[in-house]
């Protein structure tokens, strides 16, 4: 964890760095102007961390407010960033033709083109943040031949990395709630960071999840935030949600369905999760709860379908293209091999910024229809 923080604060300090000589066009000259201007930034540099540290002292408040100032900012810098560096890679490219002939193309570095790419980029920023409060339905229809005879269709909902804390609190799950309810699902699922901190302080949570009464239950495993935010605190917030919290071990509910949840890889040491699916080998779709999209050689074929989230869809773009390279299936259906599916979430919540850039948030609804129904 130091080693994450040491690495994020350096490269966070020289995207600051960055901003402040390609902005400071913007900031009159004297001393106490250029002074300020870099106060600010060295605070911003630190709001990540100050708003954990308040959190953890009890200053929830404090936390807050500094947490929504932090990373409003975060979200405005990161996007600053990369609209600067293209702007600067594109005026390099000006340069050049307007040495070459007489062009005579305008430099993009001057006062007023920079004013502008900030003025628009606190627009998307506006728009990031409505964009992260219009949750969207994704519809999943999967065929299968191993539901029972009984059972003519089955209705999955799928939550992934709400992140309740700090920023997500009551007043967004409501809404997440709601969507839930009206889908009427047959089993909830949560795929990972449910929580993102303490949840000591959101009142009405436990009241918010009781209104939803899945007839197979409702099932969750482990993100990385649940061992961030304190692995044992995590457990019983879950359990007092109402999840039954699955860690490398299935079940199987109702004679209709196996399901599978294992751990994120921050607990540290893993049981073989191929073991672990071998022994839902009774002829059930088997659903396999998994945070994080990887899929394993060893596992495909043990299972019909992996639910998983963490990506975010890179949350705003384009950060998608980072997520992407680590996580090539970070969104949507696909098809790993040997029979079994992933569907990746982009999250019901948000991490972080409380802004989305063309990844929204989303509820997954999964129907799974026996096959010679659909036939």
């Amino acid at each position: 964890m130091r080693a994450f923080l040491l690495i994020f604060l350096t490269i966070y300090a020289c995207m600051h760095a960055f901003f402040f000589m390609r902005v400071r066009i913007l900031v009159p000259s004297q001393w106490p102007f250029h002074a300020a201007f870099i106060v600010f930034l060295a605070l911003m540099v630190l709001a990540p961390m100050g708003t954990r540290l308040l959190e953890q002292a009890g200053f929830d408040g404090a936390a807050r407010t500094t947490g929504y100032v932090g990373y409003f900012w975060m979200a405005f810098l990161f996007l600053s960033f990369c609209a600067l560096v293209l702007a600067g890679l594109i005026d390099i490219a000006c340069r050049l033709v307007n040495a070459l002939t007489s062009a005579g193309i305008p430099s993009l570095s001057g006062r007023a083109p920079i004013a502008g790419l900030l003025i628009f980029i606190a627009l998307v920023c506006v728009y990031g943040y409505f964009e992260a409060e219009n949750i969207r339905v994704e519809r999943v229809v999967i065929t299968t031949d191993k539901l029972p005879e009984t059972v003519e269709h089955l209705r999955i909902v799928q939550i992934s990395d709400v992140h309740l804390g700090l920023i997500v609190r009551s007043e967004r799950l409501a809404k997440i709630v709601d969507v839930v309810r009206k889908e009427n699902p047959d089993i909830l699922v949560s795929t990972g960071d449910l929580l993102d901190g303490s949840a000591d302080h959101l009142e009405g949570i436990s009241k918010l999840f009781e209104s939803v009464h899945p007839p197979l239950g409702k099932f969750a495993v482990t993100g990385n935030h649940e061992f961030y935010a304190g692995i044992d605190h995590s457990i019983a917030s879950t359990h007092q949600f109402g999840f039954t919290l699955l860690r490398g071990e299935h079940t199987t509910v109702g004679g209709v369905l196996n399901v599978v949840g294992v751990d994120d890889p921050s607990v540290g040491h893993l049981p073989d999760e191929s073991t672990i699916l071998s022994g839902t080998a009774n002829g059930l779709f088997t659903l396999l709860l998994k945070h994080r999209p990887e899929t394993p050689d060893t596992s495909l074929g043990l299972f019909d379908l992996q639910l998983s989230g963490h990506t975010h869809k890179g949350q705003i773009f384009p950060f998608s293209f980072v997520t992407g390279r680590v996580y090539p299936r970070q969104s949507g259906l696909s098809s790993p091999g040997r029979g079994s599916m992933l569907y990746t979430s982009r999250g019901t919540g948000t991490w972080g910024p409380p802004i989305r850039v063309l990844s929204p948030p989303e509820v997954t609804v999964i129907e799974l229809v026996r096959k010679n129904k659909a036939e």
